[in-house]
């Protein structure tokens, strides 16, 4: 049992790390703005503080009251085209507020950082796919520059302070709980437009992404705690799909009655995005267990129930 604090844990992602660290008996502290994330996405067993990263003198409070032995950091600026239209934001939320972080961690001994970083943004369009943890990193957008710029400073954080890492790229991460409008995600998008019966968009289409279910990815989180070394891993599906065969496998839940706008891909994203897992499945013997299908299944019922 260990003393675990998580950064964002009202969020899509972090709620579900909070929730399997609990079931093991771990002691959870999450902060989060709420800014995207949900109240009702805390554990009641959770002490949760309703504080932004951006306040140092809050944070340290949090810090010298809570004494974490592990952070989890999820709270972030998520958005890709979001950061392309604002890189100095998003500087601000996704670099600034973690060297924060990794100062107040250095200064109250926390042991083990475990950083949720990307996978796809990590890369550009002329990486051979898929991409393992040794392909070098070409992020054409802010946000991925900004993940990659916090992963030197964990190398650097390590060296001098001794403190551990575990960084974490994901690929598209979907599930329940994740929300349409603050963290671009096309499953929830799609999902949600649907289900108000409008007309959903597509931005360009035949570009391809490797979908992870939020399940998996809170797995891989839990067998990161017990991770020795300073490593990087991938936590992906190694499969790709496009963005139309996506949004067909979604229609058929609704009898294929919709017929999507097609416009211009975002400026910033990739045309094709997938990630090796097996340095993770060897290394942490972590498998994706939940396949797209039975993934896209369990998102569409509770959309519906929780719209």
């Amino acid at each position: 049992m260990a003393k675990i604090l998580v950064t964002g844990g009202a969020g899509f992602i972090g709620s579900h790390i909070a929730d399997f660290l609990i079931k093991e008996g771990n002691e959870i502290i999450i902060i989060d703005n709420l800014s995207s994330g949900r109240k009702e996405n805390i554990n009641i067993k959770a002490r949760f503080y309703n504080e932004d990263l951006g306040n140092s003198e809050k944070l340290k409070e949090i810090f010298e009251q809570e004494k974490p032995e592990v952070v989890y950091h999820l709270a972030a600026q998520l958005d890709v085209r979001k950061s392309v239209e604002n890189p100095v934001f998003d500087a601000k939320e996704n670099i600034l507020n973690t060297i924060n972080l990794l100062e107040l961690c250095r200064n109250f001994n926390t042991k083990h950082f475990i950083f949720s970083s990307t996978g796809g943004a990590m890369f550009n369009d002329e990486t051979k796919l898929p991409a393992s943890e040794d392909e070098k990193e070409e992020p054409i957008s802010p946000y991925g520059i900004a993940k990659l710029a916090v992963e030197r400073y964990l190398e650097f954080y390590n060296k001098i302070y001794g403190l551990k890492y575990t960084i974490l790229r994901y690929s598209n991460v979907y599930g329940p709980r994740q929300n349409p409008f603050g963290e671009a995600g096309v499953v929830a998008i799609f999902l949600n437009n649907m289900l108000k019966g409008e007309t959903p968009v597509i931005y360009g289409g035949l570009q391809t992404r490797d979908f992870i279910f939020v399940e998996d990815v809170a797995r891989a989180n839990l067998l990161a705690l017990n991770d020795r070394k300073n490593r990087i891993y991938n936590v992906s599906s190694g499969k790709e799909i496009d963005i139309i065969e996506l949004f067909n496998k979604i229609n058929s839940f609704f009898e294929n009655r919709f017929f999507p706008v097609y416009k211009e891909r975002k400026k910033g994203e990739v045309m094709k995005s997938c990630l090796k897992n097996e340095k993770i499945r060897k290394e942490l013997g972590w498998i994706p267990a939940i396949s797209l299908e039975d993934g896209l299944k369990k998102t569409y019922k509770w959309r519906k129930i929780n719209r």
